[in-house]
C-alpha cells in the first residue's frame, strides 16, 4: 500500500502548492507558488528569511542542531466579523496585531520522544500580521525547530483576538522534504470565550492503525470533544454532535395547534437530528422548546465571505421578510385565481407589495425575482417566467408531456413497473374497503387499442404506474377534516409505446369509508368528449398534487436531507479529522446541517411552508414517518438497486453498467447511472488506495464505530434491519462510500435543481387540491357550475393564491446555483493532493465528469430520444455536472447546501 507521504521534491525546484475552496464561500481556489532554495550545509550559516508580495518566498536556516521555519496562516475575512467593528475590543485587537501577538501556534511532533515514551516539548510561536489583500489576512511565525523534533503531525491554535476568526490554513516551508500544510477551514474562538485551544492535524491521512504514536492520544482526545457529554443546552459556538429525536416541529405553548407527534422512536420511525438540547415545553414534556435560531455545529454553518453570496442565507432571507409580505398584499388566504390569466399577470405584471423600512431590499435581495417601477417608491413581485412555459406556454396541459415528466422530470423516482394483474390494494378492507382495483382489463384494452391484450402487456412488461393508493388511503379522513385541503388514493396508469415514450391510459381516485358514506372510487380516463376531458383534467390535477407531495416531503427532504444528516454526525463523532474515509466524505456534507435546521424553522415546521401550501397540511412530516418506516432502506439507495426495486431494470451483466432499463429512454436513469459509475470508479480507486486488504477494513475501529452508530443512532429505529451493509471488504466500503455520495450529489440534484423549471409554473405541479371532484357526493349547485364553468372548478382545485406565491418564490431560490457553487469533482481537496495516487485519480475523476456532459449533450441532441427533447420540450440536464450560477436546471453540487 502507498503509505501516506509529504510532497517530495528537489529543493531548487518550484513546489506548487493549493489552497482549497474553504468551508465557507469563497472564490475557490488560489494558487501560489511556493520557492526554496538550495540549503546551506555549512554550520551556523545564517540565511535571510523574508515574504515577497504576490507569492511566498521561503528560505530556509539550517544549522547542524536546527532548522528554521516559517509559517505563514490564512485567515478568510467575512462580511460580518472583527475587521470592520469598531469599539473597545477591536482597538484591543489592533493592539495584539500590532505587537505581532494574534494568534498563538504551538507545533506538535508526530512522535513520541525514543528514548522517554512521552511527547516531545511542543514549539510555542506567535504570528504577527503582515498583509492584508482582498479576502485573506496573512499571518506569519518563523519557528526554530531542533533536529529531533521529527515531522509536524499537529498544531494547537490559540486566538489572541477577542472575537471569533476563520482560519483558512498554516503553511510551514522550510522543511528539507518540502512545505507541509494544515488546512483548517474551521472558526477559532476568541481564548476570552474558551480557554481550550484548537487542534489541528496536517493534511496527511492516516488509519487508525498507522497513526504515528505522537498523535494517537490526541487523535482520541478530538473526538471525544466533538462527542461532548449529552449535557446541557448546545451553545452558539461549540462544536459538540449529538443525536436527538424531531420534537422541535411545533410550540404548543403559544399556540396548542402547533402541537406534533415526536418523529423518531416506535410509534412514528424517523431518522435522528443534531441534538439542540433545548429545554422541554410546559404543555408538553415530549417537546423540545423553540427559538430563533437552532443549533449546529460551528463549522456546519453557513458563512459568507465578503463580496460572495449563497443560496441559502437568501432563502432565510425570504422566509424572514416575504412570506409576510405576501401575507399583507394578499390579504384573503383563500382567495383563488379567478382566470388564467390571472397567473399569468404574476409573470407579466406581478404583485405589489407593501413598503418597507429599507427601501430597495426586495431588488437587492431577489434580482431575479424583484422589478422596482418607475416611481421607485414600490417593490413588485414579478417571477421569472419558467423555461418549461418560455418555451411551450400549454406544456402543462398535455398528456404526453404529464407521461414524461414521470421519467425526467422534478420526481423520476416515483414511476414503477406493473408486475401483477389486477390491481389490489394490501389494505384491511373492514376498514378500507374492498381491495379491488376499478381499473379493469376491459379499460386497459380499449385504451390500447388493438396493441395487444392487457396479459401479454404486463408480460411484456409495457405497464408502469404512479401508486399512492395505499399510501395515501389512510390518511384521506384526517386530512380531509382540514381547512382548504382534500386528498384520493389515487393509481395513475401508464402504457409504453413503441416510440419508447408513455402514454397515459387511467386514473384512479378512492375515498375510504368515512362519515358514514361507503367507499367511493372512479376511474378517469383521457377522452374525446367535453365532459370527460375536464373530468380528465380536474383527475390529473389531483394526481399531480399527490406528486408534488410525495416529491417534496419523501423524494427531496426524507432521502436526501434528513437521511445524510446522520451520517454527517456519525462521521464526525467517530472518525477522526484525518481519516480518509471522513476527507473523502467531507466535501458531501457541508452545509446540510444548518440547510437541515433552516428547515425546521420555517418550511417542515408546524404552520411552515410545507404544512401551509402542501395537501398533507399537518400530517406532513408524519406522513414522511409512515414512508421511512415502510419503505426507506439503505441498500436501495443506491441508484441501480433503486431501479431495479420498482421493476425498471433488471441484472444484464452484457447492458451498460450491468441493467437493462425497461424503459430504454429514461432520463434520470441513463444520466444516472453514468455518474453513478464515474463516482464509483473514483470511489473505488480511492477506497483501494487505503483499504488493499480487507483485514484492514475490519481492524479499522474507527470505520467499525462510525457504520455502527449510523444503523445504531441516527437510523436507531431500523438497526435491526437484516439489509443494513456490513463492512468487511473494500467492495462493502466502496458500495456504502458510493451510495452517501450519489445521494448528496446526484439523487439531490436530479430532484432539487428543477424545481421552479417545472414548478414555476404552478398548474404543472399543484402542491394541493382543495376541492372534490364533481362526480363525488355531486349536488345540482356544485354540477351547474361544472357544466358552464369547469375552468373555475380547476382554478379553485389549484392552490389559493398565497399558496402559490408563496411557493413560487421559495421554489425560485431553492432551484438557484450561488456564484460559488462546489460542484462534484471539479476542486480537489488539499489532503488529497498529498498521495499521488490519490491526485491522480481525482484528475481522472474530474476529466470523466467533463466528458459526462458531453455525452449529455449528445443524448439530448438525439431526435430518436423523445424523453429528453422535440418541439417546445426543456432538454434533461439535471444531472449535467457543472452549471453557471442561477437557475439554470443543471449542475450537480457536493453536497445538500440548499
Amino acid at each position: 500500500m502507498l503509505k501516506p507521504q509529504l510532497h517530495q521534491s528537489h529543493l531548487s525546484t518550484k513546489i506548487p502548492f493549493l489552497l482549497p475552496k474553504p468551508f465557507i464561500h469563497g472564490s475557490g481556489h488560489a494558487s501560489f507558488p511556493v520557492y526554496s532554495r538550495s540549503l546551506s550545509t555549512k554550520a551556523n550559516k545564517e540565511v535571510r528569511v523574508g515574504h515577497k508580495h504576490g507569492s511566498i518566498k521561503s528560505i530556509a536556516s539550517v544549522t547542524q542542531q536546527s532548522t528554521d521555519v516559517k509559517a505563514v496562516v490564512t485567515v478568510k475575512q467575512t462580511v460580518v466579523d472583527f475587521w470592520t467593528e469598531i469599539g473597545i475590543e477591536r482597538g484591543l485587537d489592533d493592539l495584539k496585531d500590532l505587537f505581532g501577538k494574534t494568534l498563538l501556534l504551538e507545533l506538535v511532533s508526530a512522535e513520541l520522544d525514543s528514548k522517554t515514551g512521552l511527547e516531545k516539548p511542543s514549539i510555542r510561536k506567535y504570528a504577527h500580521k503582515i498583509d492584508h489583500e482582498g479576502e485573506d489576512i496573512k499571518y506569519e511565525a518563523d519557528f526554530v525547530v531542533p533536529p529531533d523534533f521529527g515531522e509536524i503531525g499537529a498544531i494547537f491554535v490559540e486566538n489572541e483576538h477577542h472575537k471569533e476568526m476563520y482560519l483558512h490554513d498554516v503553511v510551514f516551508d522550510g522543511f528539507p522534504t518540502g512545505p507541509v500544510h494544515v488546512t483548517c477551514d474551521s472558526w477559532i474562538h476568541s481564548k476570552f470565550d474558551n480557554k481550550k485551544k484548537r487542534l489541528f492535524f496536517t493534511n496527511k491521512s492516516y488509519l487508525p492503525s498507522e497513526t504515528p504514536n505522537g498523535l494517537t492520544k490526541l487523535r482520541e482526545e478530538e473526538l471525544e470533544t466533538l462527542r461532548g457529554n449529552d449535557n446541557g443546552e448546545r451553545k452558539n459556538g461549540e462544536r459538540i454532535y449529538d443525536y436527538d429525536v424531531y420534537n422541535d416541529l411545533g410550540n404548543p405553548d403559544s399556540d396548542p395547534e402547533t402541537a406534533r407527534p415526536v418523529l423518531g422512536g416506535k410509534e412514528h420511525p424517523y431518522p435522528r437530528r443534531c441534538r439542540t438540547g433545548r429545554p422541554r415545553t410546559e404543555s408538553d414534556p415530549l417537546t423540545e422548546t423553540r427559538s430563533s435560531s437552532f443549533y449546529v455545529p460551528r463549522d456546519e454553518e453557513f458563512s459568507e465571505i465578503k463580496m460572495g453570496t449563497f443560496s441559502a442565507k437568501t432563502l432565510k432571507s425570504v422566509l424572514h421578510a416575504l412570506v409576510p409580505s405576501l401575507s399583507t398584499a394578499i390579504v384573503d388566504s383563500e382567495l383563488g385565481f379567478p382566470f388564467f390569466s390571472s397567473i399569468d399577470a404574476l409573470f407579466n405584471e406581478g404583485i405589489n407589495l407593501p413598503p418597507l423600512k429599507k427601501q430597495g431590499f426586495w431588488k437587492d435581495l431577489l434580482p431575479n425575482l424583484f422589478r422596482a417601477i418607475t416611481d421607485g417608491t414600490k417593490d413588485v413581485l414579478k417571477f421569472e417566467t419558467p423555461d418549461t412555459m418560455e418555451r411551450d406556454r400549454f406544456f402543462w396541459f398535455r398528456d404526453e408531456e404529464f407521461a414524461r415528466q414521470t421519467l425526467s422530470g422534478l420526481n423520476p423516482c416515483s414511476i414503477k413497473m406493473v408486475t401483477e394483474w389486477p390491481l389490489r390494494s394490501k389494505l384491511d378492507p373492514e376498514i378500507y374497503g374492498p381491495q379491488e382495483s376499478a381499473i379493469t382489463t376491459e379499460m386497459v384494452e380499449q385504451e390500447i387499442k388493438g396493441f395487444m391484450t392487457c396479459g401479454q402487456a404486463v408480460k411484456d412488461q409495457k405497464l408502469f404506474i404512479l401508486d399512492y393508493h395505499d399510501l395515501f388511503l389512510p390518511f384521506v379522513s384526517k386530512i380531509r377534516e382540514l381547512k382548504g385541503t382534500t386528498l384520493y388514493g389515487s393509481r395513475t396508469l401508464f402504457f409504453l409505446t413503441h416510440e419508447g415514450t408513455l402514454r397515459p391510459l387511467a386514473i384512479e381516485l378512492t375515498r375510504p369509508p368515512m362519515d358514514g358514506k361507503p367507499q367511493w372510487k372512479q376511474v378517469f380516463r383521457p377522452a374525446w368528449h367535453s365532459t370527460g376531458v375536464w373530468l380528465w383534467r380536474l383527475a390529473k390535477a389531483h394526481v399531480l398534487a399527490h406528486e408534488s407531495g410525495y416529491h417534496q416531503l419523501i423524494s427531496h427532504w426524507l432521502r436526501t436531507h434528513c437521511c445524510t444528516e446522520p451520517y454527517i454526525i456519525a462521521a464526525n463523532r467517530q472518525l477522526s479529522e484525518m481519516h480518509p474515509i471522513y476527507r473523502l466524505l467531507h466535501p458531501h456534507f457541508r452545509y446540510t446541517m444548518e440547510i437541515n435546521a433552516l428547515a425546521r424553522q420555517y418550511l417542515i415546521n408546524a404552520k411552515g411552508i410545507i404544512e401551509t401550501s402542501f395537501f398533507p397540511g399537518k400530517y406532513s412530516m408524519e406522513l414522511s414517518s409512515v414512508v421511512y418506516d415502510q419503505e426507506w432502506r439503505f441498500d436501495y439507495e443506491a441508484l441501480p438497486k433503486d431501479l431495479i426495486n420498482r421493476g425498471m431494470a433488471v441484472e444484464d451483466p452484457s447492458a451498460p453498467h450491468g441493467l437493462k432499463l425497461m424503459v430504454e429512454d429514461y432520463p434520470y436513469a441513463n444520466d444516472g447511472l453514468v455518474l453513478w459509475d464515474i463516482i464509483k470508479e473514483w470511489v473505488s480507486d480511492y477506497v483501494n488506495h487505503y483499504y488493499p486488504d480487507s483485514s484492514l477494513i475490519v481492524s479499522d475501529n474507527e470505520l467499525q464505530a462510525w457504520w455502527t452508530e449510523v444503523r445504531t443512532e441516527g437510523h436507531a429505529d431500523k438497526k435491526d434491519e437484516p439489509w443494513w451493509p456490513v463492512l468487511k471488504t473494500p467492495q462493502d466500503l466502496i458500495e456504502t462510500m458510493t451510495t452517501i455520495i450519489w445521494i448528496a450529489s446526484g439523487h439531490h440534484a436530479a430532484v432539487n435543481f428543477g424545481q421552479y423549471t417545472y414548478a414555476g409554473y404552478f398548474p404543472n405541479r399543484p402542491t394541493t387540491a382543495r376541492m372534490n371532484m364533481p362526480t363525488e357526493d355531486p349536488n345540482d349547485e356544485l354540477l351547474k357550475l361544472f357544466w358552464e364553468k369547469p375552468e373555475v372548478i380547476l382554478l379553485t382545485t389549484f392552490p389559493s393564491q398565497i399558496q402559490a406565491t408563496t411557493v413560487m418564490a421559495i421554489l425560485d431560490v431553492l432551484s438557484n446555483h450561488s456564484p460559488d457553487e462546489e460542484y462534484l469533482g471539479q476542486q480537489i481537496e488539499p489532503s488529497w493532493t498529498e498521495e499521488p495516487a490519490i491526485n491522480a485519480a481525482f484528475v481522472k475523476f474530474n476529466g470523466r465528469l467533463k466528458e459526462f456532459e458531453g455525452i449529455i449533450d449528445e443524448r439530448n441532441a438525439d431526435i430518436k430520444l423523445k424523453n429528453r427533447n422535440g418541439v417546445g420540450v426543456v432538454p434533461y440536464e439535471l444531472l449535467k455536472p457543472f452549471s453557471d450560477p442561477g437557475v439554470t436546471g443543471k449542475g450537480v453540487p457536493c453536497s445538500i447546501s440548499i
